[in-house]
């Protein structure tokens, strides 16, 4: 069976006459109705879970060592924009974590997971608007532009391929969308705080820096929003 959540449409794979499935469907009270039925030369995969899982956990592994990276050269060039998308990426780890868990699971548990993701991410954001407001109220030395930069970019690579591997899955499930969605959250983030590391440079100001910081804390808000939105 493969579930398409968003569009609320799901396909069986089954051998002879389909009665009996639309049946049982029928007794669960969701209103369902039979699109079409054909016959079918593609392979069915039988180890979707294990593909997943071995994605998950590649995902998973770089996202938690840049996670460590970029802590520690946002603390060291004190780059609020290193700092936020550091905890982005250790959001993204836990999420990938929770998601293994999900794996071969019923629909229920992986919906449920997915929403725990989503409200764990909206409490990272409240977190970080606190840091984000605090910096600006007080006195804080400039970053190191060049240190913004080298990693973000170092990030990015990281982010994109992560995106690709999870977009090969072409999985539906709530636990992998929201995955993918962390992802290009990531990518969108990485691009924002190298640009910020520019404008350090050419503005000789920290302010670039604590907008970018806070646009993450936005951006992962909304990922937050998007993933309850999936699984309502």
């Amino acid at each position: 069976m493969e579930f398409d959540i968003p569009n609320r449409e799901l396909n069986v794979y089954h051998n002879g006459n389909p009665e009996p499935i639309l049946s049982a469907l029928e007794t669960l009270n969701l209103n369902t109705t039979l699109i079409s039925t054909e016959e079918t030369d593609g392979v069915i995969e039988t180890d979707t879970s294990n593909r997943q899982r071995r994605l998950l956990w590649t995902v998973l592994v770089i996202n938690f060592v840049f996670f460590g990276v970029e802590m520690l050269f946002g603390i060291f060039s004190n780059s609020m924009g290193l700092v936020a998308d550091s905890l982005d990426m250790l959001a993204d780890s836990i999420v990938y974590a929770l998601a293994l868990f999900a794996v071969g699971g019923t629909v229920a548990r992986k919906n449920n997971i997915a929403k725990f993701a989503g409200y764990f991410q909206i409490l990272l954001a409240v977190i970080g608007f606190v840091e984000v407001i605090r910096r600006f109220l007080g006195f804080e030395k400039m970053p190191d532009f060049q240190t913004m930069i080298i990693v973000s970019v170092l990030a990015l690579m990281a982010n994109v391929l992560c995106l690709y591997l999870l977009q090969k899955n072409k999985s539906k499930e709530a636990h992998m969308q929201a995955s993918m969605i962390f992802t290009s959250n990531d990518v969108i983030i990485n691009s924002g705080v190298i640009v910020a590391g520019l404008l350090v440079h050419w503005l000789n100001s920290s302010y670039p820096d604590l907008i970018i910081g806070a646009i993450v804390f936005v951006i992962v808000a909304r990922g937050a929003y998007r993933i309850l939105k999936l699984v309502e």
